[in-house]
C-alpha cells in the first residue's frame, strides 16, 4: 500500500493514444493518498467496468426521476409498458452522451434526466389536473389534487405525458437555439467563483428531499450502500490490490498497481447490497417501473411510435423554464467537470457546442416519449470526483451501452430491480459531493469580504426558500393564465436557476474588485518565473482538450459567421480564457485551474 509517489504522473493526450508524462511540482504536497495514473491507454476491461459504474449512477437517476414523476400522475391505464418509457430514455441520453464527448464540450460528462426537467414536468401535471383547495386553520391555503368522486376530466397517462413531451421538444429547441447563438459563451465569463459555488451547493441541497424518501423505505439497505461506498472510495482508496499484467508503454516494469476498491468505489457496494437484498427477499423496488409488462426483447425507438408531443401554451411555459434551469445546470456541470480534471475553464466555444448538442438530446427525447430531456448529469461527475478517475473513452462506453439499453426495454427494466434504498444511497453519496466541492469553491474569492458574504448567503438560502415557500402555497402565483401560472411557478420553484440568477445579479452589479470577486488569482509567491512559465504552457497544453476533433477543425471555415461561435477563434489556441495572461498571474474561475496536478487525489484521465 503505497502512500506518496516521488515522481507524480498524468495521462496527457497525443494524437489518438493517451500517453504518460510528468507533471511540473513546483513544491511536494502532503497527501492523504495518491496514486500514478495509468501508464498508456486505458485497458477495455477496467474502461468497461467504469462504463458499467457509471451506467448504475445513470440508471438511479433515470429511475428516480421516472418514478417521481408517474406517481404524481392520475391513476389510469398507459397502452405501453413503463419499461419502454425507461428505454427511450437511455436511448436518447446514450445518443447525446456520444454526441457531447465526441464534439460537444469534449468533456467526459453523461448525459442525463435532472430534476431541472422533473420539477416543471410535475408543475405541469399538477396544474393541469383539477385541484381541491385546503384551508387549514392555522396554516397557508394548500392545493391538493381532487381524486373523489364529484371531481371531473381527469385524463389518462398517455395524455399527460403527451404534454410534457411536448414542453421537453420546446426545451431543446429553445437551448439549441441559445447554444448557436453563443449565449452561454458570452454569460459564462462573467460567472466566478460566487456564481458557480451557490450553484454547485444548492444542486448538492436540493434533492435531500428525494433522497430521505427513497432511504426511508429501508434504512439498513442505505446506511450499507452509504457506508461501503465511503470505506471503499476514501478509506481504503489507496489499497492497490489487484496487479495489472499488461505491459505499459512508457515504463519498464511489467505490471501497473491500480486502486481498484477506489475506481470501483460504486460499482461494488450496488453490486454487493442489491444481491444481499435478493437473496435475502427483500425486495424493495418501485413497483410502478418493475410491475410484469410485455416489454420486447428488442425494440426500435422512432417517434410517433405512441403518440406525437402535444405542444400547448403550457407546455411551450414548461418548455421555457426547463431550458433555463437545465442551461444553469449544464454550465454548472461543465466548470465542476473541468475543476476535477484540472482542466482551465471551459473557453465560450465549448460551453455553446455542449448547450447546442444538449438541445439536440432534448429534442430527440421528446420526439421518442420521453418526459425527460437530457443534460449534464451532476451525480456522474461527482462519481468521478468520487474514483479520482475520468476518460472520454468510458464516456463514449456508457453513450454506447445506453443505446444498447434503449434498443432492449427487457434489459432496461432489469435495472429497475435496484432496490429503492440503493438508489437513496447512490444519490446521497453523489449529491454530497458535489455540495463539498461547491464549498471548495469558496476559498478563490475573499470569502471575509462583507460583499463575498452577503452575496453567497442570500443565494443560497433564497434558493432554498422560494422553492418552498411556493410549494406550500402555489395559490400566491394565480394570475388567471395557466401558461403564466406555469412558467412561473417552474421558474420560482427551480432551486439552482435562482441561485445561479441570483448569484449572477449580485456578483455582477455590487462593485467589488477582480481579487476581491476570485477573478485575480495570482500564483503562490514560491513559484519561481521558470515554474510560472512552465505551469502557463501546461495550462495552455490542457486547454487543447476543448477543441474539435481534426476532422471537423477542417469544416470550421465552412461554417457560416453567424455560427461562428461554436468554433474556436484563432486567439483561443493562445489564451483559452480570452485574455492576456502573464506568468505569475491568471484570471481562474474555479479552484485548481491554475494549478497543476498535485500530488493528491484528483489526477484525471483523459483518454481519447
Amino acid at each position: 500500500m503505497s502512500r506518496s509517489l516521488p515522481h507524480p504522473m498524468q495521462v496527457r493526450s497525443v494524437g489518438s493514444r493517451d500517453v504518460l508524462t510528468p507533471l511540473p511540482l513546483p513544491a511536494p504536497r502532503s497527501t492523504s493518498y495518491s496514486w500514478v495514473s495509468l501508464c498508456g491507454p486505458l485497458p477495455w476491461g477496467l474502461s468497461c467496468l467504469l462504463a458499467l459504474q457509471h451506467i448504475l449512477v445513470l440508471a438511479c437517476l433515470l429511475c428516480a426521476s421516472h418514478l417521481l414523476l408517474l406517481r404524481s400522475l392520475t391513476p389510469g391505464g398507459l397502452s405501453y409498458s413503463p419499461s419502454q418509457l425507461l428505454a427511450s430514455s437511455f436511448f436518447s441520453c446514450g445518443v447525446s452522451t456520444v454526441l457531447q464527448t465526441w464534439m460537444g464540450s469534449r468533456l467526459p460528462l453523461v448525459q442525463a434526466p435532472s430534476l431541472e426537467f422533473l420539477i416543471p414536468a410535475l408543475v405541469l401535471n399538477s396544474q393541469k389536473l383539477p385541484l381541491a383547495i385546503e384551508t387549514p386553520a392555522n396554516s397557508s391555503l394548500l392545493l391538493h389534487l381532487c381524486r373523489g368522486p364529484g371531481c371531473h376530466g381527469l385524463e389518462f397517462w398517455n395524455t399527460s405525458l403527451q404534454e410534457v413531451s411536448g414542453a421537453v421538444v420546446v426545451s431543446g429547441l429553445l437551448q439549441g437555439a441559445l447554444g448557436l447563438l453563443g449565449s452561454p459563451g458570452c454569460l459564462f465569463p462573467h460567472c466566478g467563483p460566487l456564481v458557480l459555488a451557490p450553484s454547485l451547493v444548492v444542486a448538492g441541497v436540493s434533492a435531500y428531499r428525494e433522497v430521505a424518501q427513497f432511504c426511508s423505505t429501508h434504512w439498513v439497505l442505505a446506511l450499507m450502500v452509504i457506508l461501503l461506498m465511503v470505506v471503499c472510495s476514501q478509506h481504503l482508496g489507496s489499497c492497490h490490490l489487484p496487479r495489472c499484467p499488461w505491459r505499459p508503454a512508457l515504463t519498464s516494469s511489467t505490471h501497473t498497481h491500480l486502486p481498484t476498491l477506489r475506481l470501483l468505489s460504486v460499482l461494488i457496494p450496488v453490486a454487493c447490497v442489491w444481491i444481499a437484498s435478493a437473496l435475502l427477499g427483500l425486495t424493495v423496488i418501485p413497483l410502478e417501473l418493475s410491475a410484469p409488462s410485455k416489454a420486447p426483447w428488442f425494440w426500435l425507438p422512432h417517434p410517433g411510435e405512441w403518440v406525437w408531443p402535444l405542444l400547448t401554451p403550457r407546455a411551450l411555459a414548461a418548455g421555457i423554464s426547463m431550458a433555463l434551469a437545465a442551461s444553469t445546470s449544464s454550465l454548472g456541470c461543465y466548470a465542476l467537470c473541468g475543476q476535477l480534471l484540472h482542466l482551465p475553464p471551459p473557453p465560450p466555444h465549448a460551453c455553446s457546442r455542449g448547450l447546442s448538442l444538449e438541445g439536440l438530446g432534448s429534442v430527440l427525447a421528446g420526439l421518442l416519449g420521453s418526459p425527460m430531456g437530457t443534460a449534464s448529469s451532476f451525480p456522474n461527475v461527482a462519481t468521478v470526483s468520487l474514483i479520482q478517475a475520468g476518460s472520454r473513452r468510458v464516456a463514449h462506453l456508457v453513450g454506447l451501452l445506453c443505446v444498447g439499453l434503449g434498443l432492449s426495454p427487457r434489459l432496461a427494466q432489469l435495472l429497475t430491480t435496484i432496490p429503492l434504498p440503493v438508489l437513496g444511497g447512490v444519490l446521497g453519496v453523489t449529491q454530497a459531493v458535489v455540495l463539498s466541492t461547491g464549498f471548495s469553491s469558496f476559498h478563490l474569492a475573499d470569502i471575509d469580504s462583507g460583499r463575498n458574504v452577503f452575496i453567497v448567503g442570500f443565494s443560497i438560502f433564497m434558493a432554498l426558500l422560494l422553492p418552498r415557500w411556493f410549494r406550500d402555497a402555489p395559490v400566491l402565483l394565480s394570475t388567471g393564465w395557466s401558461p403564466l401560472d406555469v412558467l412561473l411557478h417552474s421558474l420560482l420553484t427551480e432551486p439552482i436557476f435562482l441561485a445561479g440568477l441570483l448569484g449572477f445579479l449580485l456578483e455582477n452589479t455590487i462593485p467589488g474588485t477582480q481579487l476581491e470577486r476570485g477573478l485575480g488569482q495570482r500564483l503562490p509567491s514560491s513559484f519561481t518565473a521558470q515554474e510560472a512559465q512552465m505551469l502557463q504552457k501546461s495550462r495552455e497544453n490542457t486547454a487543447q482538450e476543448y477543441e474539435l476533433p481534426f476532422p471537423i477543425q477542417n469544416l470550421c471555415p465552412c461554417i457560416p459567421q453567424l455560427l461562428r461561435c461554436l468554433c474556436p477563434l484563432p486567439e483561443d489556441h493562445v489564451d483559452e480564457e480570452g485574455g492576456s495572461s502573464e506568468p505569475g498571474e491568471m484570471s481562474d474561475l474555479l479552484p485548481g485551474s491554475g494549478e497543476p496536478c498535485p500530488e493528491s487525489s484528483r489526477e484525471g484521465l483523459r483518454s481519447q
